[in-house]
């Protein structure tokens, strides 16, 4: 089986299509992959780095409002076209997936176009326009959220979760904790604003450093490389204690997230794919900085079954947040019943549910 998939512009469009690569390599190692993205996108770096064929186009976004930037684009977008046609023909695929970000605008219309099976794959709960515009396109849309189907046509969608929830199964291993300085088999609350941080997260842990050293469970907190060094002086200043880890980064974030009780993160479609595929409570508090505020649509997704609970930015605090903490790892009932709840909504085989819908269509070809 030959397979395109496109996706760039964040990690949350990139990840879950190397996730799906990974799965399949590893089940069909003689499935043969191109992946089309942008020369100055973060994927360009990335897919490379796994040794997966990359082929790049030039293409940019439109904008919201009226700008004379979006005739280049369409200008962009239509040379773009051309060219994957040509790459289309040239690999010959069995299916195109776009998996989000501008860049699968003219990969995904060119093999629609030339009559391809198609696929787009939508991990937030509201899709960004380019998902929107080839929905009219392709063969089917891949959700994660069942909220998201009611933005495409119905016939077309197919709720198969994120693929990179397939990539945090796994055997729990508490011992990790100790690389952090922590005890392992000890109630633990990980705390992260995202690869860079969040310094309204940040400033409200801070706030907390004091009374967290006093409580019966423990703190992984993940300050971001950003804010790592001005949290230190933070740290040093209150005083260090025993149940508490201040780190700048965490690499090896699918064995840390077995290992912990509850999270308190932003609500990225990954990371809640990963929260819910485990069965993790969580505390989410979304980015208000992001399109269409599509992470507080998420974590809502979330917090309307109880398998989280919400805290707007603006209504963030010191006290706020210890509050929610506790009433999570010092109310084991409450913290069951989020797991549950959490555990409903995960989809932990979501890679092989979309490979399936892509096998079928491939068989139409």
């Amino acid at each position: 089986m030959k397979i395109i998939i496109s996706g760039g512009g964040t990690g949350g469009h990139i990840y879950p299509a190397l996730a799906l690569i990974r799965t399949i390599k590893k089940e069909h190692p003689d499935t043969e992959f191109l992946y089309i993205g942008t020369e100055k996108g973060l994927e360009s770096s990335i897919v490379t780095r796994e040794n997966i064929p990359f082929k790049s186009i030039h293409i940019t976004g439109f904008k919201r409002s009226l700008s004379l930037e979006n005739f280049k684009t369409i200008t962009r977008f239509l040379k773009g076209v051309r060219e994957c046609k040509k790459m289309i023909k040239s690999f010959k695929p069995d299916v195109v997936i776009g998996t989000g970000g501008y860049v699968c605008g003219p990969v995904v219309y060119a093999a629609a176009k030339q009559k391809v099976p198609t696929i787009i794959h939508e991990q937030n709960s509201v899709p960004g326009l380019t998902n929107k515009f080839l929905s009219r396109y392709v063969n089917k849309v891949a959700t994660c959220f069942e909220d998201a189907g009611e933005f495409f046509p119905k016939e077309k969608v197919v709720l198969t979760g994120n693929p990179r929830a397939s990539e945090v199964i796994g055997e729990s291993k508490p011992d990790i904790l100790k690389k952090y300085g922590l005890q392992p088999n000890k109630s633990t609350v990980l705390i992260f604003g995202g690869s860079r941080g969040a310094r309204p997260i940040n400033e409200a842990v801070i706030r907390n450093l004091a009374q967290f050293s006093q409580k019966s469970y423990q703190v992984l907190y993940v300050t971001g490389d950003v804010h790592f060094s001005e949290v230190e002086k933070e740290v040093s200043l209150i005083g260090r204690s025993d149940n508490i880890s201040v780190v700048p980064f965490i690499h090896d974030m699918p064995e840390v997230l077995r290992a912990v009780d509850l999270v308190v993160s932003r609500a990225g479609a990954t990371t809640l794919a990963e929260l819910t595929a485990l069965g993790l409570p969580s505390i989410l508090i979304p980015s208000p900085y992001v399109t269409n505020n599509h992470q507080e649509k998420n974590a809502r997704a979330l917090t309307k079954t109880c398998a989280a609970t919400l805290v707007l930015e603006n209504e963030l605090s010191g006290p706020k947040l210890l509050q929610e903490i506790d009433g999570i790892l010092l109310n084991i009932d409450n913290r069951n019943k989020m797991k549950d709840a959490a555990k409903k909504l995960g989809i932990p085989d979501a890679s092989n549910r979309l490979f399936k819908v892509m096998k079928e269509l491939a068989k139409t070809h």
